[in-house]
């Protein structure tokens, strides 16, 4: 079929009536699905159920270096799960610190104190009179809504190929009212690209106005690879920034969330000796300690980072599979009509999809109607607001493939009769 756009009048009317029949039709069938979010499918989670055989009334519960792990103490966390991070991201256990089930709360968490009580020594941004955020879109929904929560000014920096835009992101750190970046670095939501060596390098020499300036360096997909042999790289954050002379600049985190449990996992923050000391400081007000028994948990089941790998390699069994299915359709479908683009990513969670300009809710919509729930159109940008109305992120991973197959038909359907309803409208 030849580009909608080439399609006279008479044509795009005739494919209207036919996608409108098909799209009733699918309606008919009374469909309740699920796409809207990347959470691990049931057979991701049933893998690492012999975790929970681990322990007995009878077990040892002390960790390497004689901690009894179920007692107070260890704020840090336990010697074995620090170092377990540290080796998925690279870094040494000295500078990790290891918190609960999630990383989006140590986060919110340092966002928050950074309000209140200042980074290292500076003035709490709650005395401020302005305090700004950068934030790469399309971009991650979850991250907006933290600064948003706090009354943070967003400022939007476009996604490219390799990365943020860094000219913008330089000038703009020229202020010394932005305070931070949001980045996810690997396999990003939603776009699933991976930031350049040059992006990571000009991030690392980032000359801020404001010392107490931070880039939140979000790591989460750094061991969620699709394929074996085709793997992005990312360069160690925090070792770049030392190179550059720039230590502090850096917050990395991480967690176990869509490798072990979700909601039950580890996470971590990798920071200067410095920022960590910042983070305990307010720590010992805020828990005694974290669930060292989870910590030991995970210690005992994953070893080291190549048992980490080898979990992972059954959990890209399980999801490339999926991801391949929806590219296919998209390709089958869509490819070559001029309505939509979309990334080809080799890990992570998210296919990012650009439709016609001014389409995106009328699709999500559209797919709601018809059963199909999708993160909300405009999610992916600062305040909720895609300047093109263009952007959906497209999360493959929950639903089976018998459920994917349906839901990636519909959703190009969608796609199509939004995109031909625009094009008759413009046309007018």
């Amino acid at each position: 079929m030849k580009p909608y756009c080439e399609m006279s009048r008479e044509e795009l009317l005739a494919l209207e009536k036919e996608l409108t029949l098909q799209y009733e039709e699918a309606k008919g069938k009374g469909l309740k699905l699920d796409m809207s979010r990347g959470k691990p499918a049931p057979a991701q989670l049933d893998m690492t159920m012999p975790m929970m055989d681990i322990f007995n009334s009878s077990f040892d519960m002390t960790d390497e270096a004689g901690v009894d792990v179920r007692n107070y103490g260890c704020l840090e966390g336990i010697v074995g799960a620090r170092r377990l991070l540290g080796e998925m991201l690279g870094v040494d256990a000295q500078h990790v610190i290891v918190f609960g089930t999630a990383s989006l709360n140590v986060m919110y968490d340092t966002v928050s104190r950074s309000v209140t009580h200042g980074v290292m020594g500076s003035t709490p941004w709650c005395r401020l009179d302005k305090v700004k955020f950068l934030c790469p879109a399309p971009g991650y929904d979850r991250h907006f809504s933290i600064t948003e929560h706090f009354g943070i000014e967003m400022i939007t920096i476009p996604m490219q190929e390799d990365g943020p835009d860094m000219d913008l992101v330089e000038e703009y750190v020229k202020d010394p009212a932005v305070k931070g970046i949001w980045c996810v670095p690997m396999y990003t939501n939603p776009l699933g690209i991976t930031y350049s060596e040059e992006v990571c390098r000009r991030m690392a020499h980032l000359a801020p106005a404001a010392e107490d300036f931070r880039i939140y360096w979000d790591n989460a997909y750094c061991v969620h690879h699709l394929y074996e042999d085709r793997q992005d790289t990312l360069p160690e954050m925090l070792a770049l920034c030392r190179e550059a002379g720039n230590e502090d600049i850096v917050l990395e985190f991480a967690s176990t969330s869509k490798i072990s449990f979700a909601g039950a996992g580890i996470s971590c923050i990798a920071a200067s000796i410095g920022n960590l000391e910042w983070v305990k400081d307010s720590m010992t007000y805020q828990i005694i300690s974290h669930d060292k028994i989870n910590q030991l948990r995970h210690v005992l089941y994953f070893k080291n980072l190549d048992g980490i790998k080898a979990h992972m390699r059954k959990h890209a069994d399980i999801l490339r599979p999926k991801f391949e299915l929806v590219l296919e359709t998209l390709e089958r479908e869509l490819g070559g009509l001029g309505i939509g683009t979309w990334t080809k990513p080799l890990g992570g969670y998210f296919i990012s999809f650009n439709a016609m300009d001014g389409c995106a809710k009328a699709i999500v919509a559209k797919c709601k109607e018809a059963g199909i729930t999708l993160t909300g159109a405009g999610a992916t940008y600062p305040y909720g607001k895609d300047p093109h109305d263009s952007n959906i992120r497209i999360a493959p991973s929950y639903p089976n493939l018998e459920e994917l197959k349906i839901t990636a038909e519909l959703f190009v359907l969608c796609v199509k009769l939004v995109s031909v309803e625009k094009l008759l409208e413009t046309a007018k």
